[in-house]
C-alpha cells in the first residue's frame, strides 16, 4: 500500500535507472517537455490519466502508483533549510544573490506583481563552449499583476 507520493517518486527513479531510460524518453510518452515531465515524475505536477497510464506502462508501475500520479501534489520538494546538494544549493545561491535584482527588474519592466510558476515553461539545454560546456536555462512565466481592491 502506497501512503505517500514520495514512494511513487522512488519507484519511478528505480525503474528509470534499472531500465536505463532518460527523462527525455519519458517526456515523449507523457507528451510534454522533458522539464515538465521530470517535475511530474518527481512529484511536483499531476498527470492526466492518459499520461499516468503511459508512464505506468513504460516503467511497469502498479495501478495504485498510476493513480497517485494523477493526484494534485503538495508543491515544493525542498526542505525549508538551506539545501545541501551542491547543484540545488547553487540555484538557492543564485536566487539569494540575484533574487532582489530580478525582483527590481521585473517590477521596473512590468509593475508590481509576480512571475507565475503555474503559467510557466522552462527549457534546459547543453551549450558547448571551448572553456567548458555551459548549462543554458530559459524560464518563461506569465506576469501576474497585484490588483487593488
Amino acid at each position: 500500500m502506497i501512503t505517500d507520493r514520495t514512494q511513487v517518486t522512488a519507484m519511478i527513479q528505480s525503474a528509470k535507472i534499472s531500465k536505463g531510460i532518460k527523462w527525455s524518453e519519458i517526456a515523449v510518452v507523457i507528451g510534454q517537455s522533458k522539464e515538465w515531465s521530470t517535475a511530474a515524475c518527481l512529484g511536483q505536477m499531476a498527470m492526466t490519466k492518459e499520461q499516468a497510464e503511459g508512464v505506468g506502462k513504460l516503467l511497469e508501475l502498479s495501478d495504485e502508483a498510476i493513480a497517485w500520479l494523477q493526484i494534485a501534489p503538495y508543491k515544493g520538494s525542498l526542505p525549508t533549510e538551506v539545501p545541501t546538494d551542491p547543484l540545488i544549493y547553487r540555484w538557492y545561491e543564485l536566487v539569494s544573490v540575484y533574487g532582489t535584482t530580478l525582483k527590481e527588474l521585473i517590477h521596473e519592466e512590468f509593475g508590481d506583481g509576480i512571475m507565475s510558476a503555474i503559467d510557466f515553461s522552462m527549457d534546459l539545454q547543453r551549450e558547448e563552449d571551448p572553456k567548458g560546456d555551459r548549462v543554458h536555462v530559459v524560464m518563461s512565466g506569465k506576469f501576474l499583476p497585484y490588483k487593488m481592491y
